[in-house]
């Protein structure tokens, strides 16, 4: 892809790679301030966009099979109450992806205002109400694209740039997470957080 910033090569592959592995064709679709997902099949698709929709505070009247929001939630003043919302704008057994920045600067747009390591992902996921087992919690990054991008996004060169993970330097995270199929509409209350497993990418 022309252009593209070496800091999503991976993430953007595995997650067209995992997207293949959903029944876009029988899923009506929502993605949040973004729409990159636009063409990939579903059987509806459409866009909520800020300002107009501020998930944060809004869940509208509709219903969905699967929410998108790649590079939005480290934007959000209040990430909790977003997650809550997608939680309740999906069906039971509806699926949220989401992919956020880890080890990047500050790029504001308006606000930058949150990070999540892989652990954190899946904990804000499962406080949330979204399954534990079965959810897919990834990152990527290594040294030497963290360098790259202090300055400015670096696009990516096949032949000069690297796509081996370093586990231990995350520079992007994301999840795909699952509504259970008997989930009430609204997102549980928010228990204290606990331990819980991991798998990062």
């Amino acid at each position: 892809m022309a252009g593209q910033h070496w800091i999503r090569v991976v993430m953007e592959r595995r997650l067209e790679e995992l997207g293949r592995q959903l029944p876009l064709k029988r899923m009506t679709a929502a993605e949040i301030s973004g729409r990159a997902w636009k063409r990939r099949g579903f059987r509806s698709y459409e866009t909520l966009a800020y300002p107009s929709f501020d998930i944060c505070r809004d869940r509208g009247e509709k219903r969905y099979d699967c929410i998108i929001a790649e590079q939005v939630w480290e934007h959000l003043i209040d990430p909790v109450a977003a997650t809550a919302n997608v939680f309740a704008m999906l069906n039971p057994g509806g699926t949220f992806i989401i992919s956020t920045p880890f080890l990047i600067k500050l790029h504001a747009g308006p606000l930058d205002c949150s990070r999540w390591s892989p652990t954190g992902m899946r904990s804000m996921l499962v406080r949330a109400g979204f399954e534990d087992k079965g959810m897919i919690v990834e990152s990527w990054g290594n040294r030497a694209c963290l360098i790259a991008n202090l300055d400015k996004w670096a696009i990516y060169d096949p032949e000069k740039h690297d796509l081996k993970n370093e586990p231990d330097v995350p520079l992007v995270v994301w999840a795909i997470a699952r509504k259970p199929a008997e989930a009430a509409a609204e997102a549980p209350a928010q228990a204290p957080a606990k331990q819980v497993a991991t798998a990062a990418g």
